[in-house]
């Protein structure tokens, strides 16, 4: 069900949505994580090296707080924000890629419950995008689609639907879109749920329950390839993962031996990197076979940042900030290398480099190499950064509560 007080459907702004699907481009990083949700970008051209003075293209101010993720449309950064004694003021933000000018911003007010941990806020989800409509969620589960243009299409209160649907740390989970599906997870000790909703009218398609338990992951996807027959939604949860199919909320396959509820897991070849006993590697079952499990290595296990897999090896960072390589098809540990923690956001890669952002605003950039991996840098922004940055048309996103940085060779 849905409460038609807060659900808006604007027709008319659909059909203005025409006009903008020009805006979209190959190179567009739409949700956490990436497009794909896997971190990697195919950008060649990044820095490795800068400061203060030195490949920083713009920096803007922000108002109020934010863990949420930058997403790159086309030539334009949106970014949420939120504010207010009570962190329940909602910030839309669209800034100009090239200059960092702003575009437009539009502010709203929570429906739902706004306390959480000092450390987090209510803009701590990343906002998705289909490349023609942008949709914001905050951890008060106020669900909110705007056009590129900042008109509003609909809005959905998920408490009023959900009354029992909060947790007191606060929401992190990221919604991530699949097709004409947007999919939420809102998880927590009491009335917990995923939704899948229609993205054009804002309507719920279906509503699953999920297990009782605080989960602040995000999904992954899985598309259709050689280990899956269709586009999948993998959704994490203390008892494992849960493959669902976008359209209907039907399961297509259950692994279910547990899962972290901070890190999140991470696809590659179409095999899962799933946080379960350290890193459990499974390749999915297709008709009527099983869940393969590759391996299983605890030492791989990662703290809060998600696993990352790139050039055919998986990066996973632990407590003490000590980043571990691994094979993606036999889970041998590969190297070590020591960096400077604590990590709250996920690394991201492109460019032959890693790049991890710690929580005092250092960012490590690591060359892997088979047998060793390189520090080729220590950059400092000088700021508590706990997002995960974006990576779009040779250039890194990332953002504090104060402020958003555009890194990019000059």
């Amino acid at each position: 069900m849905w409460n038609m007080r807060y659900l808006r459907a604007s027709w008319m702004a659909s059909f203005g949505i025409i006009a903008l699907t020009g805006l979209a481009s190959a190179g567009d990083w739409r949700q956490f994580r990436g497009t794909d949700t896997t971190g990697v970008a195919e950008d060649a051209s990044l820095p490795v090296t800068w400061s203060a003075t030195e490949n920083i293209a713009w920096k803007v101010s922000l108002p109020g707080r934010g863990l949420s993720s930058p997403i790159i449309i086309g030539d334009r950064v949106f970014l949420t924000g939120s504010s207010g004694y009570r962190q329940d003021r909602l910030h839309v933000f669209c800034f100009d890629a090239k200059d960092g000018s702003s575009l437009w911003e539009r502010q709203f007010t929570a429906t739902g419950r706004t306390s959480s941990h000092s450390k987090m806020c209510n803009a701590t989800p990343t906002p998705a995008s289909d490349g023609q409509r942008l949709f914001a969620l905050y951890s008060s589960n106020d669900l909110i689609c705007l056009d590129l243009d900042g008109n509003l299409l609909w809005f959905r209160g998920l408490t009023y639907d959900h009354p029992n649907v909060s947790n007191s740390l606060g929401m992190a989970s990221s919604p991530v879109v699949v097709g004409d599906t947007l999919v939420a997870q809102v998880e927590n000790d009491s009335e917990s749920l995923a939704t899948g909703v229609d993205v054009v009218t804002g309507v719920s398609r279906w509503t699953m329950k999920r297990p009782k338990r605080a989960n602040w992951t995000s999904a992954a996807i899985l598309n259709k390839g050689p280990t899956s027959d269709e586009d999948l939604v993998l959704l994490q949860s203390s008892e494992g993962l849960a493959a669902v199919r976008p359209q209907t909320g039907t399961v297509a396959w259950n692994y279910k031996e547990g899962a972290s509820t901070i890190p999140s897991s991470v696809v590659s070849d179409g095999v899962v990197f799933i946080p379960s006993q350290g890193i459990t590697a499974i390749r999915p079952p297709t008709g009527s076979e099983n869940i393969e499990v590759l391996w299983r290595v605890g030492k791989l296990g990662p703290a809060t940042p998600s696993p990352i897999v790139y050039q055919g090896r998986l990066f996973s960072v632990n407590g003490a900030g000590v980043v571990t390589c691994g094979d993606t098809k036999t889970g041998d540990e590969k190297w070590k290398l020591r960096l400077t923690g604590p990590f709250s956001g996920s690394p991201v890669a492109a460019g032959g480099h890693l790049y991890f952002f710690n929580e005092k605003g250092e960012a490590h950039v690591v060359k892997p190499g088979d047998d060793q991996g390189e520090l080729v840098s220590t950059n400092i922004l000088d700021d508590t950064i706990l997002c995960t940055p974006a990576i779009a048309n040779g250039a890194i996103y990332v953002r504090s509560d104060k402020s958003l940085w555009k890194i990019a060779t000059k």
